[in-house]
């Protein structure tokens, strides 16, 4: 195989690669932040890219404006908000009466209404998949990079993802705002003490995790079909990605997704048979040797 081929692999390795760090990144928000294991992340994800297409396609029948359409450039902005809406209700009213249980009991809760709202959609949408025809005119066709002619639109889902995992990560890590974050999930009681809302300031926590996965939802719906299984189909794949960079680790989550997308990209090139549990083994081999993950940080 020649450098072009590989080349090429790996630009579409990267193009997944950005949607295994944004769902990782948020994962590993609500659980660095919240202690939170959100089982219902790929259903939000799902859940973005069917405000999208509901935006587009059927609001303006619903609504009695049959020519209204939501474009795309709007979904980007409007789908995280509705989901980010969704996510603090469920916090607010479900998961904060299971915060001094054990772990399991959140985890299950999200599992179940990962499970309602795909059979929620299920019922209204075909599971096979619709196509989401939204795509800005600016970015249709394709761009030469040199050794690959590479979809426009893909490039620009890469180039946006990636600024706002980096952008997400330098507000948490060296910001004043992601020190109250860090220190209310350390010492609420200390930082209830100088005035601020923690229960309030959980909730919004909660809000952008879960709007981190819908705005990359909205990035995916012209690449893939929205289906209510789009979500299920990755998940496990992202609680894999954040278990190597290291439970709650938001650094670890963007690199190892990026990461991760490569190789399975060059794997899938390389020797095709093994690109969808290649993640998998790197998964056990990390844990084997370091079983923080490769950013997280031992207890004790």
């Amino acid at each position: 195989m020649n450098i072009d081929a590989i080349l090429a692999q790996t630009m579409l390795g990267l193009s997944q690669g950005v949607f295994y760090a944004m769902l990782s990144l948020g994962l590993a928000i609500i659980f660095g932040l919240l202690n939170v294991i959100n089982f219902a992340h790929g259903a939000l994800y799902m859940l973005g890219a069917f405000v999208a297409l509901i935006g587009y396609s059927y609001i303006g029948p619903w609504l009695g404006y049959p020519d209204f359409q939501m474009g795309f450039w709007w979904a980007l902005i409007v789908a995280p908000l509705v989901v980010a809406c969704f996510g603090m209700l469920m916090e607010r009213f479900m998961l904060r009466r299971l915060y001094q249980f054990d772990h399991i009991y959140g985890l299950l809760l999200t599992f179940g209404v990962a499970l309602v709202l795909q059979g929620v959609l299920s019922n209204y949408f075909n599971i096979s998949g619709t196509a989401y025809p939204a795509t800005p005119e600016s970015l249709r066709g394709i761009v030469n990079l040199g050794f690959m002619y590479f979809p426009k639109y893909r490039l620009f889902a890469i180039v946006l993802s990636v600024i706002v995992c980096f952008a997400t990560w330098y507000m948490i890590e060296r910001t004043s705002l992601g020190a109250v974050l860090r220190a209310g999930q350390e010492n609420p009681k200390l930082v209830e003490a100088f005035g601020i809302n923690v229960p309030r300031m959980i909730t919004l926590t909660f809000g952008f995790g879960v709007a981190l996965a819908a705005l990359a939802g909205v990035l995916a719906a012209p690449i893939y079909s929205v289906s209510p299984l789009m979500g299920a189909d990755l998940i496990i794949t992202v609680f894999a990605v954040v278990v190597i960079g290291g439970m709650g680790s938001i650094l670890g989550a963007i690199v190892t997704g990026l990461t991760l997308g490569l190789v399975q990209g060059l794997t899938q090139a390389l020797y095709p048979p093994a690109a969808n549990t290649v993640i998998f083994f790197i998964m056990v081999v990390v844990l084997l040797i370091r079983p923080a993950g490769l950013f997280g940080k031992a207890e004790g």
